[in-house]
């Protein structure tokens, strides 16, 4: 069976109702996020509040979590916090976007139902970074204790790369 947060609702009776949804979920489960950001971790926790504004149906979206993420400068794991709300109008069809109002970002619900996950994965696809890095430089540094590359190759070996290229040219 499929979490709650997965499920597809009904947007016109969400925002007719008012209703609140409360979610937990994890990162690794969202397949659009998984697909752009591979391995990534971690979990958002949140409330979606419904509502009507302007004739659009309308979200209130809350996230707070962590989300584990791959430094791209050191490649070792890394945190990135979310802590955000967002306002966001909920449209039918594509053309719906030129009728939402400036401060609402518009988010496509198809056959008007959309789930926290989509939601979720909507804000999270423009809050994380595209190229996810530590805020500071030393916490990118190789730690005392990790072999340098160059203490890998013992000291005696004189690398060469083209030592055979002289013959495999006299060959052609």
């Amino acid at each position: 069976m499929s979490p709650p947060w997965s499920q597809p609702l009904d947007v016109d009776r969400l925002s007719r109702g008012e209703t609140e949804i409360d979610f937990d979920v994890p990162l690794a489960e969202l397949p659009r996020l998984q697909s752009r950001i591979p391995g990534i971790g971690g979990s958002v926790r949140g409330a979606a509040r419904f509502g009507r504004r302007a004739a659009c149906a309308v979200a209130e979206l809350s996230l707070a979590g962590k989300a584990t993420l791959q430094c791209q400068r050191c490649m070792r794991p890394m945190e990135w916090a979310l802590d955000s709300t967002t306002h966001v109008a909920l449209i039918f069809a594509e053309a719906d976007a030129a009728e939402v109002p400036e401060d609402l970002e518009p988010v496509l619900a198809r056959e008007g139902r959309i789930s926290a996950g989509e939601l979720v994965e909507e804000e999270l696809l423009l809050a994380l970074p595209i190229v996810p890095l530590h805020g500071e430089l030393r916490e990118c540094a190789v730690p005392a204790s990790a072999p340098l590359v160059a203490d890998e190759v013992p000291a005696h070996v004189t690398q060469r790369p083209f030592a055979g290229l002289a013959e495999l040219l006299r060959h052609k």
